[in-house]
């Protein structure tokens, strides 16, 4: 790496337990977020402690989540296309976990492969956390989809690279990114997200406000976080900005033309986010997971903006599912854009759950886009249909 790129990448799993991880490239510890650029960082935790594993879910279930986004509304389930979710050191007992997960919650089986392209690598019990989570909730999302979990051998640029190329070559119409660093002047990176028919997901980072890449990149889609309020049967009843939720302009990345329409709030350079998910861990969702994390297997209570990637990547299985053509990543920012329109327009009200209350502490969440949440959160009973045949 050039001197410009001495990051430390780290992903953005936000737990209702204490996480600190261990960067790959220096064996310093580092807590999920964002990443730095000194040769050092200070290690943090994201989350207080809320409850360590249990024997029973704890948390939202597919049946909450569902249901308070309009997901139990419409037909679409993502058959024929593939989701690639691309996660450092994977987990070892993913398989297995998924299977109790889908028995668990009554869902269907899942059509899960596999892939190392760099090779296996040592087992690492947050990431292992953080891939329980991203196939999980994905195959919730879109329980028909083909998912390609593809797993870089360490959490260096190099391998995720070589993992977000393997998943844009095998087959995914959509390739899901719960991680980031530091934003930088990353042009050269681009080529990784330019392909016809392929959408990029990235979460924006759980230490509030400031930008992450990839999600800074106007070819990928950057998912911010909300909090997420329902009753017990799932019934949406608001949300709110996340404190946690990255958001922000980047430094080096121009305003997309897609987001012309809030030059009054990203100025000239690139907003983050651009869509929103639940993501604060106290409305967080159940991950069932055994692999040892932190001497702890069962079922977790987890949020973070890295849940919003796999299940906005999820979502755009959902569009493309009966297109003719798959969409590639600018156009599907452009359409939800124009779906949106501006603050306060039908479309806005139709299709998406303003958000206009919360902050990541340099923030607010507004009417209209903001620098917390983007334009918000999916009405997907509307959304979806919209996305089918929008041309």
């Amino acid at each position: 790496m050039n001197k410009s790129l001495k990051k430390f990448l780290v992903f953005g799993l936000a737990l209702a337990t204490t996480f600190i991880s261990t960067n790959t490239l220096t064996g310093i510890p580092v807590s999920a977020g964002i990443a730095n650029t000194q040769n050092s960082i200070t290690a943090e935790t994201l989350v207080k402690v809320k409850k360590g594993a249990a024997l029973a879910p704890v948390g939202l279930t597919p049946v909450q989540l569902r249901k308070s986004y309009g997901l139990d509304q419409i037909s679409n389930n993502g058959a024929g296309k593939t989701i690639a979710i691309v996660d450092a050191y994977g987990s070892p007992t993913i398989q297995s976990d998924l299977t109790a997960f889908c028995n668990q919650f009554g869902l269907p089986s899942a059509n899960l492969t596999i892939a190392y392209p760099s090779g296996k690598p040592s087992t690492n019990g947050g990431w292992a956390l953080e891939t329980s989570m991203d196939v999980e909730w994905a195959h919730v999302v879109a329980p028909s989809a083909n998912i390609l979990l593809v797993v870089a051998k360490s959490a260096s640029l190099t391998d995720l690279m070589t993992a977000e190329d393997y998943a844009t070559s095998h087959g995914a119409v959509v390739v899901s990114n719960s991680w980031g660093a530091s934003d930088f002047s990353a042009s050269s990176y681009e080529t990784h997200f330019q392909h016809a028919g392929v959408v990029y997901t990235a979460s924006t980072g759980d230490n509030g406000a400031g930008v992450e890449w990839p999600a800074a990149s106007p070819n990928v889609l950057a998912v911010g976080g909300t909090t997420l309020n329902v009753d017990s049967t799932g019934t949406y009843l608001g949300e709110s900005g996340w404190s946690g939720s990255g958001g922000g302009t980047s430094a080096y990345f121009s305003r997309p033309a897609y987001q012309n329409n809030w030059t009054s709030i990203v100025g000239s350079k690139r907003g983050n986010p651009d869509i929103s998910w639940d993501a604060d861990p106290n409305s967080g969702v159940a991950v069932y997971d055994t692999t040892s994390y932190s001497g702890q297997t069962g079922w977790f209570q987890v949020g973070g903006t890295s849940l919003g990637a796999p299940c906005w990547a999820a979502m755009v299985a959902l569009f493309d599912q009966n297109r003719a053509t798959p969409y590639t990543s600018s156009d599907v920012m452009t359409k939800l854009y124009t779906a949106a329109g501006t603050t306060g327009s039908s479309g806005y009200n139709t299709y998406f759950h303003d958000v206009t209350s919360g902050t990541n502490t340099g923030y607010n969440a507004l009417s209209g886009y903001d620098l917390v949440t983007g334009i918000g959160s999916p009405k997907a009973d509307a959304l979806v249909p919209y996305m089918t045949t929008a041309q």
